[in-house]
């Protein structure tokens, strides 16, 4: 019998476009327009899309799984920079990877001494502008990152995510009128997805 073609081979390699495809579907939950303007950019189907977050989901979960950074670095090659990091009492080693789909912002993970990966998300590339964050208008989707979020509205409570990939901020942010509101900002890998945002506080 003539098999009959499948597409891609399970066995071929998982690639950084793969790897983008993953990031997107997460984000997909929050602003599935951005992903699917986002997909149609990278020429992939929804199909491909589904394929790439199951395939990585097998090799996070696998028994015979290689470690986080190995995984990182067999997929997206070696890094862009590395460089070592301070965390409160804690010395780390930020590993920035490029990614086509995000040309001004980084895929970031931190490693322990010995190879443990701690955090894993996006955040700014160094030479490229940050963003103008003021005001809760200014928080659109995909429009900062977590660390860029709680300086410009510091002081920012951390709050625990829904998903291992997810972060949450509390803070109080002025609209364009200068009226103070409390906002729950949330995250996906580091990016923005969206915020709610409660009615003026009064004094």
């Amino acid at each position: 019998m003539v098999p009959v073609p499948t597409g891609r081979h399970p066995a071929s390699p998982f690639t950084r476009l793969d790897f983008q495809l993953v990031l997107l579907r997460r984000m997909a939950d929050h602003n599935p327009d951005l992903v699917e303007d986002a997909r149609h950019a990278l020429g992939v189907s929804l199909a491909q899309m589904r394929e790439a977050n199951k395939r990585w989901q097998a090799m996070v979960r696998s028994p015979r799984s290689r470690s986080a950074l190995s995984r990182y670095r067999s997929v997206l090659g070696e890094p862009e920079s590395r460089a070592p990091r301070r965390v409160g009492d804690l010395d780390c080693e930020a590993w920035r990877w490029q990614l086509p789909l995000w040309p001004d912002l980084r895929f970031e993970v931190l490693t322990a001494p010995g190879g443990a990966v701690w955090n894993e998300w996006l955040v700014r590339a160094p030479h490229a502008e940050p963003p103008r964050l003021r005001t809760v208008e200014d928080l659109t989707p995909w429009s900062c990152t977590v660390d860029e979020a709680a300086r410009a509205y510091a002081p920012a409570r951390p709050l625990q995510g829904s998903a291992p990939t997810r972060w949450g901020l509390a803070f109080t942010a002025p609209d364009a009128h200068g009226e103070p509101h409390e906002v729950v900002a949330e995250f996906t890998w580091g990016l923005l997805q969206r915020t709610a945002v409660s009615p003026p506080r009064r004094p």
